[in-house]
């Protein structure tokens, strides 16, 4: 057995790793090697601008950018850390081609290298309109673009408010036009119109003025202008933003876009009620001309008074047709006068006739009444009477009859007479105006008065208070009138018809 073989290895396959002297290739460990690795690429590639396409795009909790720029062939994977992706003057999407400029490292948790990216820039105005074309396709697919959504502007506004920066030629042409068209109210809410933070401050002004209200201690504006002077694509890139295009198409009040020349085009512009070519213009749009508008209310006056001229006169016209057309009073009036005339007439023959037939019945009556008549009349009415003479035994019978009936009343009437039983020595108790009928009323009374033949005393019930002596009352009985008297009063009955 070898040497070799006997130390535990052979020359073709080493079971275990000795260290030998002289020895110039160490063994390395794993994070020794990552380390090397990451000197060397950084030392090399310590400055480096990629073009590739963005894919993978996503923007993490910390505000950190992670994605992928990759070309036809090769992929590398790449950072953007918090500070540099908040400056960055659009928004990455996937698909855009952009030059990335930072530096190489590696990854050892992943033995990946990748690009940390310090600033990034579309890949020329290609890419550019790419990522504008990307992103209004996007919003018009919300309906942030349709017609329906514009609103009119209003005709007269008191208050304008003007998004711009302070210091730009924009807000002077602005208050310059709207001093010598119509003289109105303009609040400035100053912003950045270029850079970083602009899109961020233009989007801010405009939802402040959104959130005004209305009789707060700033007038609420009635119109909104977003204004801009001229520049390339990469100057107006502010106003192609979302977050602006966004807030100026949440905007509760009537918005201008003056984004820009003539021939500028910006997302904001599709998003506002009404796009003007120039900041100039949309001072025009947002206020008439107010000597046009002095020249129109007068114009409007006069046509007015012409008309109300014009109306009354007509009216006359018709007034005075249907006047002629009319009757007169002495039409009207002529049937009824030659009526009145007609029964006049009448009645005078009428009244003649009457008269006449008044005669004639009258004649007629006083012939029938003959002297012979009237006498044979008298007599058949003197026996009438003669007959109906009322004879003395009737009268008689009918009387004793009446006095028969009234003598039985008057005996029903002494026998239930109250007072009759207080002539055998009974009492009647009385409380007050009421009768006491038991103990327990008499009781209930207290004080009671005793009424007698002759009189009433008062009396206490169980040592109550007695009443005082009551008023004397005359007992009344019945006379009874003895039969033979009355039928002696009878007798003196005399004939009525013997005089």
């Amino acid at each position: 057995m070898s040497p070799e073989y006997e130390a535990g290895f052979d020359v073709s396959g080493r079971l275990l790793a000795e260290e030998r002297s002289g020895d110039n290739a160490p063994p390395l460990s794993v994070s020794e090697l990552s380390a090397l690795l990451k000197r060397t690429v950084e030392d090399r590639f310590g400055h480096v601008r990629l073009r590739g396409e963005i894919s993978g795009f996503k923007r993490a909790g910390s505000g950190h950018i992670y994605l992928c720029l990759k070309d036809d062939n090769a992929v590398i994977d790449g950072v953007m850390w918090k500070g540099g992706a908040a400056r960055l003057p659009f928004a990455p999407q996937d698909g855009v081609e952009v030059i990335a400029t930072g530096k190489l490292t590696t990854y050892p948790g992943r033995s990946k290298y990748q690009i940390v990216i310090e600033r990034m820039e579309l890949a020329g105005e290609g890419a550019l309109m790419a990522l504008l074309e990307k992103l209004k396709q996007k919003l018009a697919a919300e309906g942030l673009f349709d017609r329906e959504r514009k609103r009119r502007l209003p005709f007269m506004p008191r208050v304008i408010g003007v998004v711009t920066s302070p210091t730009g030629a924009v807000i002077r042409d602005i208050l310059h036009r709207l001093e010598d068209r119509c003289p109105t109210q303009v609040l400035l809410w100053p912003v950045l119109v270029q850079g970083q933070g602009a899109a961020e401050q233009v989007a801010r002004a405009v939802r402040g003025f959104s959130e005004m209200q209305p009789g707060g201690p700033v007038p609420r504006p009635d119109l909104v202008i977003v204004a801009r002077g001229g520049g390339s694509i990469e100057d107006l890139w502010s106003f192609n933003e979302e977050i602006v295009v966004r807030a100026v198409a949440e905007c509760s009040i009537p918005i201008i876009s003056a984004v820009g020349h003539e021939t500028d085009t910006t997302l904001c512009d599709y998003a506002a009620d009404m796009r003007a070519p120039t900041p100039t213009a949309a001072a025009e749009m947002a206020v008439p001309v107010r000597a046009e508008l002095l020249a129109m209310l007068t114009e409007q006056g006069l046509r007015m008074d012409r008309a109300v001229r014009r109306g009354a006169a007509q009216a006359r016209e018709r007034l005075e047709m249907q006047a002629r057309l009319m009757p007169t009073p002495d039409m009207l009036l002529a049937p009824q006068r030659q009526r009145l005339d007609q029964l006049s007439d009448g009645l005078v023959s009428g009244l003649r006739h009457r008269v006449a037939d008044a005669r004639a019945h009258l004649g007629q009556a006083g012939g029938a009444l003959r002297p012979a008549l009237l006498r044979q009349y008298v007599n058949r009415a003197a026996e009438r009477v003669g007959r109906l003479r009322l004879r003395p035994d009737y009268l008689e019978r009918v009387y004793k009859d009446r006095a028969t009936a009234f003598d039985r009343v008057s005996r029903l009437f002494t026998s239930v007479n109250p007072d009759l039983p207080l002539q055998r020595g009974f009492a009647r108790v009385m409380a007050g105006d009421r009768l006491v009928k038991s103990v327990a009323e008499a009781r209930a009374a207290g004080a009671v008065s005793l009424h007698f033949r002759d009189g009433a005393v008062g009396a206490s019930i169980d040592g109550g208070t007695p009443l005082e002596k009551p008023a004397a009352e005359a007992i009344s009985t019945p006379s009874r009138t003895p039969r033979k008297a009355r039928e002696g009063q009878e007798t003196g009955q005399q004939d009525l018809f013997s005089q």
